[in-house]
């Protein structure tokens, strides 16, 4: 059976700091039900290329944060999943790995929103997706991302509401329940590895709202290809960005 290296399940007012986790064979950390939780100066490893080990995955909590760690793996650096409120990133390092993930939220009936989640002040090096909501059905809301450097990142800001079908191939019900909004990204500076360096992909039946680009300058890092933003059904602003990146 797989394990976790540490499992924090119906825990309070709990500081974890100072430690090392190292090549598990799934999660580093799992949090569930979990309220008033600090992480600090930890530092999580695994090889590049395995899959499932996301360092720090939450779901059902509140009041998280995760503080100046250093975290390298085959997947999620840190995934915030359903029913979770109050989370706040600071300060950490992460990459190689899959990024900082919001989701995959509402895959299972009766999941709870994500509301109330920050993240500054970090740095994400070689990994396939800087910051990242993917959403199915439940609402993503009262987001905040800045001061953040990106360093060859493939998909440094991207946004998934599944229920943006542009193929006609996706399970979409009709129920189009899902809400992304008041979601803002200040401050993203660095390279991609891709021209892509926004996505937002949102359904036409409820958009995404309230999002906001003040001051992204993420830069393609190939020759041939400039960098772009890819925006579909989302609305919001954008401020002092680069012209390929103003995609409202």
């Amino acid at each position: 059976m797989h394990r976790s290296h540490l499992v924090l399940d119906f825990v309070n007012n709990w500081l974890v700091s100072g430690i090392s986790l190292v090549n598990p064979k799934f999660f580093h950390m799992n949090m569930f039900k979990c309220k008033n939780i600090t992480i600090k100066d930890l530092t999580i490893t695994a090889p590049e290329d395995s899959p499932n080990t996301d360092d720090i995955h939450m779901g059902d909590s509140s009041k998280i944060s995760i503080i100046d760690t250093v975290i390298g793996t085959g997947d999620d650096c840190i995934s915030v999943g359903p029913g979770t409120e109050g989370v706040n990133i600071s300060g950490v390092t992460c990459g190689p790995n899959y990024g900082i993930s919001v989701g995959s939220l509402g895959r299972y009936k009766d999941e709870k929103d994500v509301t109330d989640v920050t993240v500054k002040n970090c740095v994400l090096k070689k990994s396939t997706n800087g910051v990242r909501i993917k959403s199915y059905e439940d609402a993503a809301s009262k987001f905040t991302y800045e001061n953040i450097k990106m360093e060859d990142v493939a998909n440094p800001i991207i946004i998934i509401d599944t229920k943006y079908c542009p193929n006609k191939i996706c399970t979409a019900n009709g129920n189009f329940k899902v809400t992304i909004k008041d979601i803002t990204f200040k401050n993203i500076t660095g390279t991609t590895s891709t021209p892509e360096a926004v996505s937002l992909f949102c359904s036409d039946k409820l958009p995404c709202t309230g999002v906001t680009l003040n001051d992204i300058n993420v830069e393609y890092a190939g020759k041939n290809n400039k960098t772009m933003a890819v925006c579909k059904n989302a609305k919001g602003t954008a401020t002092g960005c680069l012209k390929e990146l103003s995609c409202f």
